[in-house]
């Protein structure tokens, strides 16, 4: 009997010491980022029967298990990463929003001023002052055209950097948690089962790191390894494998930073499109959805002013009796190919039919297509060698090697390609060109004429952008507009997911965070069954003893 009690009042100081053991842990932890508090789960022995009753054999440990939800860790993962991606989103989105609609640097105050000057000259057409002032406001509104291109192509190397670090940090990340997946097998192979508590807390908190750079799910395995997806289900971590992605240019355009995971042989696939969520998510976002279009738009705004002000300069007569000629550089679209073949002809025909897009050019086996780079919709086609016309473009197919593709952008640099193509101030061809007032050596001018330089004017309200629906400052305050809605809906989304991701954080703590005033009282409780259990080892001994006297006897 009295070994009986004995075994009883050992089992409990085992178990009373674990728990012990288990609380100073947690204490210890109560300050560890993505610690989850532990518990000691005790279980009853076996009884043995007696001939007429079970006789308890006292307690044995279960096992030290974590206190955790599984689907509060996702919903924290999937808030984390939503919210990074709506706070970068947001802090991009603010600069370009700033830069655009700033009304020293804005183009809306050039504009403004630069058709100003054109009425100044339509007013009193024989003062070569005037025509000079049109000329230097030209000159000046070019300036704010390459101002703020170059301001829009620094963000875009700021955010292609971010991209490249952002990955390099991801790799990092993901080769972390391959180690600790070989960890957690070898961990749970060498106790039998027995869950590794802290590396499964460890690898928790890189899955979150993890999902601060970019929207992920994950699989767990039944050796214990988690396995990690990106994209539309691209491998990044495989057990105790980590794949590698690559933040290098991948298509035609060479300073165009792609998103690429590393396969055999050196292969490398492009998946950047379908990379969402997170930081990487949002510089991806920020360069597709808000800087080429910004770049496109107000390349727009430049294609359109160059043609339509050059043709309507081209119908007048300057003060030398001639025709005029062109008033502004034009820009050329920008083509770009994925080899070394030659590059298609690209001529702007109708800047009505402009688009703020690119395209791509591809030969389907049958036909050339061009379509859009941002939706993929069919522009336009042709025969091999014919001229494809779609879009306002009129592209020359002749000659191209057809296992190529070439991306084509008719805007995208106009802003910066923009000039002032004349000098003269008497060049300013204000009167109306007719041939037949003209003397044998064309100098007959109607020096007070103002017919055309009116008509220069009145470009400042005409609607010849977006398919004759725009204005040149209607286009550039609609996209200000696009770009300030996009930026106060990130704001309120950035809100939103800020408080979204602060529930989360404070549901895993309810659930798994560790509480000292609980903790205290555990460590209380277990050292009261300490050192009771100590006690029935005192009364089995002083039994024992008792005993031996009475056989002695």
């Amino acid at each position: 009997m009295s070994s009986d009690i004995l075994n009883i009042g050992t089992s409990g100081l085992a178990a009373f010491q674990r728990g012990l053991t288990v609380t100073g842990h947690n204490i210890a932890n109560a300050g560890t980022e993505g610690y989850s508090r532990q518990r000691v789960d005790l279980n009853t022995r076996e009884p043995q029967f007696a001939g007429n009753a079970y006789i308890g054999k006292g307690v044995e440990v279960g096992g030290v298990n974590r206190v955790f939800d599984q689907f509060v860790e996702n919903q924290l993962r999937t808030a984390t990463s939503s919210s990074e991606q709506s706070s970068v989103f947001h802090d991009y989105a603010k600069r370009i929003d700033s830069l655009l609609a700033n009304p020293d640097s804005g183009l809306a105050v050039g504009l403004q001023r630069f058709f100003a000057a054109a009425q100044d000259v339509a007013t009193d057409p024989t003062s070569v002052p005037a025509r000079q002032v049109m000329i230097a406001e030209a000159e000046s509104l070019n300036v704010r055209f390459g101002s703020l291109h170059e301001q829009l192509d620094g963000q875009r190397t700021l955010v292609n950097g971010q991209i490249e670090t952002t990955v390099n940090e991801i790799n990092g990340l993901a080769e972390a948690l391959a180690e600790v997946n070989a960890g957690i097998v070898a961990a749970t192979g060498r106790g039998g089962g027995a869950a590794p508590n802290d590396l499964l807390d460890q690898r928790d908190r890189l899955v979150r790191e993890l999902a601060e750079h970019v929207n992920l799910t994950t699989v767990a395995q039944d050796d214990g390894a988690l396995n990690v997806f990106v994209g539309n289900g691209q491998s990044l971590v495989i057990g105790s494998n980590a794949s590698e992605l690559v933040a290098r240019p991948l298509g035609e355009d060479p300073q165009q930073v792609d998103i690429g995971l590393a396969g055999s042989g050196g292969a490398v696939a492009d998946i950047g499109r379908f990379m969402t969520g997170g930081r990487l998510g949002a510089l991806l976002e920020v360069r597709g959805s808000l800087l080429d279009r910004a770049q496109n738009d107000l390349g727009l705004i430049a294609q359109g002013l160059a043609r339509e002000f050059n043709a309507q300069h081209a119908e007048g007569r300057d003060l030398n009796g001639e025709q005029g000629g062109p008033f502004f550089l034009e820009p050329a679209a920008q083509v770009l190919g994925s080899g070394s073949g030659s590059l298609p002809g690209v001529t702007i025909e109708d800047v009505g039919e402009l688009a703020s897009d690119d395209y791509r050019l591809r030969f389907n086996g049958e036909q050339w297509q061009l379509r859009s780079a941002s939706s993929n919709r069919l522009v336009g086609e042709s025969d091999p060698g014919d001229q494809l016309a779609a879009a306002g473009l009129s592209i020359d197919t002749g000659g191209l090697d057809q296992g190529e593709s070439f991306l084509i952008r008719p805007t995208r640099n106009a802003a910066a390609q923009i000039g002032t193509a004349i000098g003269d101030p008497r060049g300013v061809a204000a009167a109306e060109w007719n041939e037949a007032d003209a003397d044998d050596d064309g100098t007959a001018i109607p020096v007070g004429d103002n017919t055309n330089a009116l008509r220069l004017a009145g470009l400042q309200d005409a609607r010849f952008l977006s398919g004759d629906t725009a204005t040149l400052e209607g286009s550039y305050n609609a996209m200000i507009g696009e770009v300030g809605t996009r930026t106060r809906q990130a704001e309120v989304s950035a809100q939103a997911q800020s408080r979204l991701l602060d529930e989360a954080r404070n549901q895993r703590e309810s659930i798994s965070g560790v509480n000292l005033d609980e903790e205290a009282a555990n460590m209380l409780r277990y050292q009261q069954a300490y050192q009771a259990a100590a006690q029935v080892i005192a009364v089995s001994g002083t039994l024992f003893d008792t005993l031996l006297g009475a056989v002695r006897r």
